[in-house]
C-alpha cells in the first residue's frame, strides 16, 4: 500500500456528497499514512437554478475552514474553493487559477506539503492549470465518466481532457469503453472499476440488526435502488414495472436530482432521500431485489455502476438494464447479475429474483463482491503508482544534466517572451497615439449656446493626484463663458476638501477674473460625478432652470453625459470640456498619470452601469 506521500485530489464531487470512490480511495490512503488535500468539485459546466443549494453549501463550507480549507480527519484536509462559475472562459480561468493557487501555495508551504502526487478526477481547464502550476511527483487521471456526453454544457471539456490524458503519468478508468477511449492518448491505462468497502458491508450482513425505521411500514417484497435519482434513471421502466406489480414496493434511497413528478402518484413507490454512507448497508440488507434501472445512452455506456458490488456484498439478487459494463461483469463472473433487454424482461427477472431462495448463489455473489473490494483495488493501484514513482526517480537521476539544460532553455525563452511583450506594451501605450485613440469616445464637445447657468464639476484629486491644476482650468474656462454672456449664473459643484473646499477654491478664482459674487452658487457635498449631477440638478430644479453649459475635464464628459441621460428629465445640456488641459497635454506623448485617469473613467462607467446610475 502507498505510504508517506502527499496527495492532492482534484475531485469531481464534494466530500459530503454521496460517498463514492473519491472519498473511499482518499480516506484509505490517509489511513495508511499519506496526507491528502481533497479539492472539492470546481465544476465542469456553468451552474443553473437547480444548483443554488449546492452553491449555498459551498459558501458555508468555505467559512467552515481557513480560506476554505478545513481538517476533516487525520491526514485529510478539505479545500472548498470559491471560483467564478464559468469553467471554459479564459478570463474566469485566469481569475480562478490565481484564486486557488494563491491559497494552495501558502497552505502547502505552511504544511510542508511538497512534491505531491496529483490525483485528479476532473479534466477541466482549471484542473489542468493546477497540474501545470505545481511541482509534483506524479500525475494520475482517474477517468470515471465520459463527461463530454454527460450534458450539452460539459461538451467543451473534451479539449482539456485530451491535454490531461497526454500529460498524465498514469490513467485509471472504470470501464472498458473508457479504456478504449483513453488508450488512444496514452499507453499507461489501467482498468479499475469502482469497488465496495467489503468489510463494512460484511459486518452488517453477519450481525443481527433491526430493520430501519423507515422500512418498517413498507410492504415486502421490496425492490430497492441506492444512488442519485438523476436523468440517467429510466423513469418509464420504473413506472410500468410499478404498475405491473402493485403488490411489490419500490424503494429509492438517494438525492432527487431530476423531475420525478410522474412517479409520485404511485402508492407503492417510496423516496427515502439521501442517507449517510454508513447507513446504506442496513437498508440494502432488507431489500429483496436490488435494481440498476438505467437508460442506455452514450453516457451510461461508459458507466460501471458503483452500487453493483455493494448489492452483491449483501448477497442480494441484482437486476440491471442492458449496460455494457454489467454485461462485461457477467462475462467475467459467470452471469451473476440478471440483465434485462427490455421492460418486460425486467419484470420477469423481478419475479424470478423474489422466488429465488438458494444459499449457493447468495454465497457466490458475496464471493464475487469480495474480489471487487476497495482494499484489493487500492492495493493494486498503489503497486502501479509506487513503480511509476521509482521509474521517474531513476529517470531523473539519469537525465539530470539534460533536464537542467532544458530548464534553463525554457526559462530563457519565457524571459524573452515576457520581455518582448512588456516592450511591445510599453511602445504601444507610451509611444503611440493608442491611449488617445482609446480615450476619444470619452470626449464630448458641443458648440456653446446661451443658457440659464454654467455648471462646473470640480477636479479634486481624481486626475492629478494633488488639488489645483484642474480646479484652476475649469474655473477660468467657466468664467470666460460667463463674461462672454453665455449665462448669468455659475454653479461650482465639488465636495472635495484639501485644506479648502474645491468649490470654494473655484469661486475665489472666478472672483479674481471678474465674476460677480452674487452670480456664483456653491454645491459643496458632491464626491463623485454621479453626486455632481444629482446635487446640481436639485439646484437647477429649485431655480426652474431648463438649460446649462457643463464644464469638466475632456474625458469626464462621457460619464457625466451618461448620468445626465438617466436623470436630466427635460433639462437641455451643452457639453464643453476644458479645451487646453495642462493635465492632458500631449506634447510629450502619454504619461502614467494620464493613462490612469483615462482608465479610471472607463472603470467608473462600468461601475455606474453595475450600480444602475446609468442605463
Amino acid at each position: 500500500m502507498l505510504k508517506g506521500q502527499n496527495v492532492i485530489c482534484i475531485s469531481s464531487i464534494d466530500w459530503d456528497f454521496i460517498w463514492q470512490g473519491h472519498q473511499e480511495i482518499m480516506s484509505t490512503l490517509a489511513m495508511h499514512g499519506n496526507r491528502v488535500l481533497f479539492i472539492e468539485n470546481t465544476g465542469a459546466r456553468s451552474p443553473g437554478l437547480r444548483d443554488i443549494s449546492r452553491i449555498k453549501h459551498r459558501i458555508e463550507n468555505w467559512f467552515k475552514g481557513v480560506k476554505g480549507i478545513r481538517k476533516e480527519m487525520d491526514n485529510i484536509y478539505i479545500f472548498s474553493p470559491l471560483v467564478l462559475p464559468f469553467p471554459y472562459s479564459r478570463i474566469a480561468r485566469w481569475v480562478n487559477h490565481h484564486l486557488i493557487f494563491s491559497i494552495l501555495e501558502r497552505w502547502m508551504k505552511a504544511m510542508d506539503f511538497s512534491d505531491p502526487v496529483i490525483w485528479t478526477f476532473l479534466p477541466t481547464p482549471l484542473s489542468l492549470d493546477i497540474v501545470d502550476s505545481l511541482i509534483k511527483k506524479l500525475v494520475i487521471y482517474y477517468c470515471i465518466d465520459n463527461l463530454s456526453v454527460s450534458s450539452v454544457a460539459a461538451r467543451k471539456i473534451k479539449r482539456s481532457e485530451e491535454s490531461l490524458l497526454k500529460k498524465a503519468d498514469l490513467i485509471f478508468v472504470t470501464s472498458k469503453e473508457l479504456y478504449n477511449y483513453c488508450i488512444r492518448y496514452k499507453n499507461r491505462v489501467y482498468n479499475f472499476p469502482f469497488a465496495v468497502n467489503f468489510s463494512e458491508f460484511e459486518k452488517i450482513r453477519l450481525q443481527e440488526s433491526g430493520i430501519p425505521e423507515e422500512l418498517k411500514d413498507i410492504k415486502r417484497p421490496i425492490i430497492g435502488y441506492v444512488g442519485g435519482l438523476h436523468k440517467w434513471v429510466d423513469q418509464n421502466l420504473i413506472k410500468e414495472t410499478a404498475e405491473k406489480f402493485p403488490e411489490y414496493s419500490f424503494v429509492f434511497i438517494g438525492p432527487i436530482q431530476s423531475d420525478v413528478s410522474t412517479l409520485l402518484c404511485f402508492k407503492n413507490i417510496y423516496f427515502l432521500g439521501q442517507k449517510r454512507h454508513e447507513e446504506l448497508p442496513l437498508f440494502i440488507k432488507y431489500f429483496d431485489i436490488c435494481s440498476i434501472p438505467y437508460l442506455i445512452t452514450d453516457f451510461t455506456k461508459n458507466v460501471y455502476p458503483t452500487k453493483l458490488n455493494e448489492y452483491l456484498a449483501l448477497g442480494k439478487p441484482v437486476i440491471s438494464t442492458y449496460l455494457p459494463e454489467v454485461m462485461s461483469f457477467n462475462r467475467e463472473f459467470g452471469n451473476i447479475v440478471y440483465v434485462a433487454e427490455d421492460i418486460k424482461q425486467f419484470g420477469e427477472y423481478i419475479r424470478i429474483g423474489i422466488a429465488e431462495n438458494k444459499e449457493p448463489i447468495r454465497n457466490k455473489r458475496i464471493q464475487v463482491a469480495s474480489q471487487n473490494s476497495w482494499e484489493n483495488r487500492i492495493e493494486e493501484m498503489s503497486g502501479i503508482i509506487e513503480k511509476e514513482i521509482e521509474k521517474k526517480r531513476l529517470d531523473r537521476d539519469v537525465k539530470w544534466k539534460e533536464n537542467l539544460v532544458v530548464f534553463y532553455r525554457r526559462t530563457r525563452r519565457r524571459l524573452l517572451k515576457v520581455s518582448t511583450i512588456c516592450l511591445l506594451l510599453y511602445f504601444l501605450l507610451f509611444k503611440t497615439p493608442f491611449i488617445w485613440f482609446l480615450a476619444s469616445p470619452l470626449k464630448i464637445s458641443d458648440q456653446p449656446q446661451r443658457v440659464d447657468a454654467i455648471v462646473v464639476f470640480g477636479g479634486g484629486v481624481g486626475e492629478t493626484g494633488s488639488p489645483g491644476k484642474s480646479t484652476i482650468e475649469r474655473a477660468r474656462y467657466a468664467a470666460e463663458f460667463y463674461k462672454d454672456g453665455y449665462a448669468d449664473k455659475i454653479i461650482f459643484s465639488s465636495g472635495y476638501t484639501y485644506r479648502y473646499n474645491d468649490a470654494e477654491n473655484m469661486r475665489l478664482i472666478a472672483l479674481s477674473v471678474g465674476v460677480a459674487d452674487k452670480d456664483i452658487i456653491l454645491e459643496q457635498n458632491a464626491n463623485s460625478t454621479y453626486e455632481n449631477v444629482i446635487f446640481s440638478k436639485r439646484i437647477l430644479d429649485r431655480n426652474k432652470w431648463d438649460s446649462i453649459l457643463l464644464v469638466s475635464s475632456p474625458y469626464n464628459m462621457r460619464r457625466a453625459y451618461l448620468v445626465f441621460n438617466r436623470w436630466r428629465g427635460t433639462l437641455q445640456i451643452f457639453y464643453r470640456p476644458v479645451q487646453e488641459s495642462q493635465f492632458y497635454d500631449r506634447s510629450y506623448g502619454v504619461n502614467w498619470e494620464q493613462m490612469k485617469a483615462i482608465m479610471h473613467e472607463y472603470l467608473g462607467i462600468m461601475y455606474y452601469w453595475f450600480k444602475g446610475y446609468i442605463r
